[in-house]
């Protein structure tokens, strides 16, 4: 499995950004790490183990991103204001600097992490189905106000896809998109996922509403907010996804 160490200095964010390429050909999928973590993370914990079997037949190329999570969203002493504008900042530098380099609307990638991770999977995905087509998000919840409690500007709205995908217009053209797109989210109800479970919930009652097709899978009581079982989940909806 080829392994591909890039740091490259973002205009956007004015800093050295890291990230990590695994494999050579197939279908690009950006990966985020957990919340406070690092883009080695994936593969510290083992996912890039378990997605290496698609890796080697060349059915996916992973691109492990870098997050400034403890600048934003965990920033909870921080100005708010000032914190969802470095969030979108990095969310632009993601968008505007690196995934130009890998995808295009004509050859769309996939989004996918855990926890925080599987946030910023639901984020990118809903705000850009233009770029993404499958997202695959384990133990998140999609709605800004968790980390930003009463503060809500129009960049925590566009950050929070429970808010803008209930107001969203039935005619608007992502709603085509979403349409076309694999919508997959799972998280357990067990231990540290009781959050994560109801804004699963949130978000899945609102996809049903605007009758846009997802899979929201809900594991057992015994599944935690773990490694663990990600590596169990990430394995499972691969194999559903790349058949």
């Amino acid at each position: 499995m080829q392994e591909k160490y890039i740091k490259t200095y973002s205009n956007i964010l004015a800093r050295d950004m890291e990230y990590i390429i695994y494999g050579t050909g197939g279908k690009v999928c950006f990966v985020f790490p957990e919340q406070n973590g690092r883009f080695h993370d994936f593969k510290d914990f083992g996912m890039v183990d378990v997605v290496q079997p698609w890796i080697d037949c060349g059915k996916i190329k992973l691109i492990c991103l870098d997050s400034i999570d403890q600048e934003t969203w965990s920033n909870k002493n921080g100005n708010p204001k000032e914190r969802i504008q470095l969030q979108e900042k990095w969310f632009h530098y993601v968008i505007d600097e690196i995934v130009p380099l890998y995808a295009s609307d004509k050859n769309k990638a996939m989004v996918t992490g855990c926890s925080m991770g599987g946030i910023h999977a639901g984020i990118f995905f809903f705000r850009r189905p233009d770029l993404f087509d499958v997202v695959l998000s384990l133990s998140a919840l999609y709605n800004a106000q968790f980390f930003f409690d009463n503060y809500f500007d129009n960049l925590v709205y566009d950050n929070s896809p429970v808010h803008f995908l209930k107001n969203m217009a039935d005619n608007h053209p992502y709603m085509d998109l979403y349409r076309k797109s694999k919508i997959i989210a799972c998280v357990g109800q067990g231990a540290w996922e009781e959050d994560l479970l109801s804004g699963t919930r949130e978000l899945d009652t609102i996809l049903s509403m605007k009758n846009i097709p997802h899979w929201f899978d809900y594991w057992g009581y015994d599944v935690s907010h773990d490694w663990f079982w990600w590596k169990k989940q990430l394995e499972y909806f691969l194999r559903q996804i790349f058949v």
